[in-house]
């Protein structure tokens, strides 16, 4: 059987690492857990954990915690690989369990569950690829590494693998980036077919302001074909004049016969704007290009383009809509 590799943190900030390698040991918290040597069951732990103040935490965070404690009591195993991070030096411990679970009272900062470990080496963090930067980045005190990441760290623990080329590292880190932009995008999509009716229009309206427009939103009531102006003014006098349909309807795409209705109801020197989450038929579209008026088609992925693209000037009404975060990134 092949040996487990994990994951074990030297407390909050990596606080504990120098007191880890010095003394040969790694070990998790949770103090008010007292000795478990006695302890032979999952269940029997259980009834601990529950009866212990851990037990008034959030049931997520209990199972979590839980979950932690019982690995680094039951299934770390002597002869396992085991690795520790120091955040200062930037670099990993890579060990072996040496021995049973013990309770040592007082240990530095309470971490008084320990294993014994006989330390091995180092591997340097900016040695690694960047997936398996990503996977040992995991918040958790303790957890198991894949095959992958086992593997790459005895390798460069033993001097077989020389440091990666940059540009190979480059390639890499663009490619999670990539995986990010694209998860955060579906993610802001999300949240703006959340959106009410009403919060779509001034969503819109928002947006248009970003872009150097003065909007008036209808006010709510009957359909009359224009929910939002917008002009250089405010009041539809400058040009260009924007007029805007707003429709929220996920699951109505917008056809043709609507898209002409609006149409006849813009006038020659107008502009229009027609912003479907639904999205459009391919006969709608063949209208609006065909339109002697200019219009344009937002469908919820140009929507949160736009909104992504405008986010820093738009106000903080339609901020307070699409709450979001900005994430600096590696040049």
């Amino acid at each position: 059987m092949s040996k487990k590799m994990w994951m074990i943190r030297a407390g909050r900030g990596a606080l504990l690492a120098e007191d880890f390698e010095a003394n040969n040991y790694v070990a998790v918290g949770w103090d008010e857990l007292n000795d478990l040597s006695s302890i032979k069951t999952k269940d029997e732990l259980k009834k601990i954990y529950k009866e212990s103040s851990y037990g008034n935490d959030k049931i997520g965070k209990q199972r979590i915690d839980f979950g932690q404690i019982y690995r680094f009591r039951f299934e770390v195993k002597p002869g396992d690989f085991v690795l520790t991070y120091n955040s200062e030096l930037r670099n990993y411990l890579l060990g072996e369990i040496d021995s049973d679970y013990e309770y040592i009272p007082n240990s530095p900062g309470n971490y008084n569950h320990v294993r014994k470990v006989k330390w091995l080496g180092k591997v340097r963090r900016d040695s690694l690829s960047v997936e398996t930067r990503n996977t040992v980045g995991a918040i958790m005190t303790i957890f198991l590494l894949g095959k992958s990441a086992q593997d790459e760290f005895i390798k460069l623990k033993d001097g077989k693998v020389p440091l990666q080329q940059k540009d190979k590292k480059a390639e890499e880190l663009e490619e999670l980036k990539k995986g990010i932009m694209e998860k955060a995008f579906e993610f802001t999509k999300d949240n703006i077919l959340s959106l009410d009716w009403d919060q779509m229009q001034e969503l819109v309206a928002g947006i248009l302001r970003a872009m150097g427009y003065k909007t008036r939103v209808a006010s709510p009531g009957p359909d009359r074909g224009v929910d939002i102006i917008a002009s250089p003014d405010g009041l539809g006098l400058e040009q260009p004049r924007i007029r805007v349909e707003v429709k929220h309807r996920t699951d109505t795409t917008i056809g043709a016969q609507l898209l002409r209705s609006f149409l006849g109801g813009l006038r020659q020197n107008d502009r229009g704007l027609y912003v479907s989450t639904g999205g459009f038929s391919r006969e709608a579209r063949y209208e609006a290009e065909r339109s002697p008026i200019p219009v344009t088609l937002l469908d919820i992925d140009d929507l949160a383009d736009l909104l992504i693209k405008n986010y820093d000037n738009v106000d903080t009404e339609t901020k307070a809509l699409i709450p979001m975060v900005k994430l600096y990134w590696p040049a």
